[in-house]
């Protein structure tokens, strides 16, 4: 068959989690290196991704299909375990949120959010999925405001 007739699959970065399905998003090798022990750290590629998916083990895997799972962390590791910080700069957690919502003000969370605007906020080093808490404190935010009120 002649090549013009034939569709090239689309080129992607994103890679999926080989445990449970979900659609990774890439981690930098900074965030790797600061969340991983040397050994897990030459157990995984530069090139990255975070499952954030909760009820799924896997917090890193790459293209290879290589896992680094929860039992090789420290420390827990949100949204997989609900009990660790959904902002790991400034210790906010979701009994925090929930403290908020239950008071009808948003002391806590707009402290955090406020917090993350400056120098002090290390979110692609401390956070485990490399990025700042600000999109999920506000999600979770939203969601258990909703589900209470």
């Amino acid at each position: 068959m002649n090549k013009a007739f034939i569709k090239e699959p689309e080129q992607t970065d994103a890679l999926h989690c080989p445990k449970c399905g979900s659609l990774g998003s890439p981690v930098s090798h900074e965030t790797l290196t600061a969340q991983l022990s040397p050994e897990a750290l030459r157990n995984i590629a530069d090139t990255a991704y975070f499952c954030a998916f909760p009820r799924c083990p896997v917090v890193y895997f790459d293209m290879f299909e290589r896992a680094i799972t929860t039992a090789e962390f420290a420390k827990p590791v949100y949204p997989k375990d609900p009990s660790a910080p959904i902002c790991s700069c400034f210790g906010l957690t979701a009994d925090d949120i929930e403290q908020d919502v239950r008071e009808g003000v948003a002391t806590r969370c707009k402290e955090v959010l406020a917090k993350s605007k400056t120098a002090e906020a290390h979110g692609t080093q401390l956070s485990p999925s490399g990025q700042s808490c600000v999109a999920e404190v506000q999600r979770y935010y939203m969601k258990y405001r909703s589900e209470n009120s």
